[in-house]
């Protein structure tokens, strides 16, 4: 089955991923066929999509697009009668994972490739309850993934060539931007550099060098604005000049490694924990997460906009 020929896609797990999920697929044209245990599912689900669709609307819908191509099925085995693809969205524990997995395995044709949106755990552990796990792939996006174009697309042990590359050519046909790393690892590649910043980021508040607005100001109103142009090696490249990134590691790499050897390396304590909370409770002001979530997507839908007129690819 080729990426072109894919018209049906089954998502499983419905909660903000998963929804985020459905509604992007639904715009690019496809039949989505959506399920979920959870009580209520069903209309959050209906909500969330008809929330996120005006965005979609202004990015633009392919032909023939439309909420009405969105069913729900309370069982999992009426969901993913005729999929031709699945995101798999469920709870990140490892049992629910592989009970999930294997059911989803067993119900489908042995060509349907099945993606995980798992955000850190290994595939390698999660395929080996499959039938077939040469078809289960990492499909990990970014949250909101009706918005943010990235996908982490990684093989297990026995995932094979053809199926990520399937899947490559999936979410690339869709609009996507996958990229492949080619070590499995925790976190994968994205959560990892997250994670790098927001351990420093929670050091400096423990050691009291900054507060949290202070740090979220630093990030949003400093590199975060370069970042969300061009990645971190992209940047150093530019630094450097005409002599570009072999300059600039000539003229930081020094001081780039001290700053290394002093990076802290906090823990997570209830203590930490209480500040950071409190601190953000100050640093909101009274703003409502939806209010920010708005506006957050308001910008990012702007961003996006000014990066595909910047450049096509």
């Amino acid at each position: 089955m080729t990426a072109n020929s894919i018209e049906r896609v089954t998502v499983v797990g419905t909660g903000v991923i998963g929804a985020s999920w459905a509604a992007y697929f639904l715009a690019r044209g496809l039949a989505v066929s959506a399920t979920d245990p959870a009580p209520g599912a069903r209309e959050r689900l209906m909500t969330a999509v008809a929330r996120h669709w005006p965005t979609l609307e202004e990015i633009g819908l392919e032909q023939g697009a439309s909420i009405a191509n969105l069913t729900f099925h309370d069982d999992l085995e009426s969901a993913l009668s005729g999929a031709q693809f699945v995101q798999e969205n469920g709870p990140e524990r490892k049992d629910l994972k592989l009970d999930l997995l294997q059911r989803i395995d067993a119900a489908l044709p042995d060509d349907v490739v099945i993606a995980s949106s798992t955000s850190g755990l290994l595939m390698s552990r999660m395929q080996r309850a499959c039938r077939h796990p040469e078809r289960v792939v990492l499909g990990h996006p970014f949250n909101p993934p009706h918005l943010i174009p990235l996908v982490e697309v990684i093989g297990g042990e026995g995932t094979s060539a053809a199926s990520l590359e399937r899947a490559m050519a999936f979410y690339t046909a869709i609009g996507k931007r996958p990229i492949h790393p080619r070590k499995e690892l925790k976190g994968h590649i994205a959560n990892r550099l997250q994670a790098a910043l927001w351990r420093e980021a929670f050091h400096l508040v423990s050691i009291g060098a900054a507060s949290v607005a202070d740090i979220d100001d630093a990030i949003a109103y400093g590199p975060g604005l370069r970042w969300a142009v061009s990645g971190p090696f992209a940047n150093l490249h530019l630094s450097g000049g005409e002599a570009g990134i072999a300059h600039t590691l000539d003229h930081l790499g020094p001081p780039m490694q001290d700053w290394w050897d002093d990076l802290g390396t906090p823990r997570l304590t209830p203590e930490l924990q209480r500040k950071v909370v409190e601190e953000m409770k100050t640093a909101l002001d009274g703003r409502s997460s939806a209010s920010m979530e708005t506006e957050r997507d308001r910008v990012m839908l702007a961003l996006l906009k000014a990066k595909r007129a910047a450049s096509p690819h």
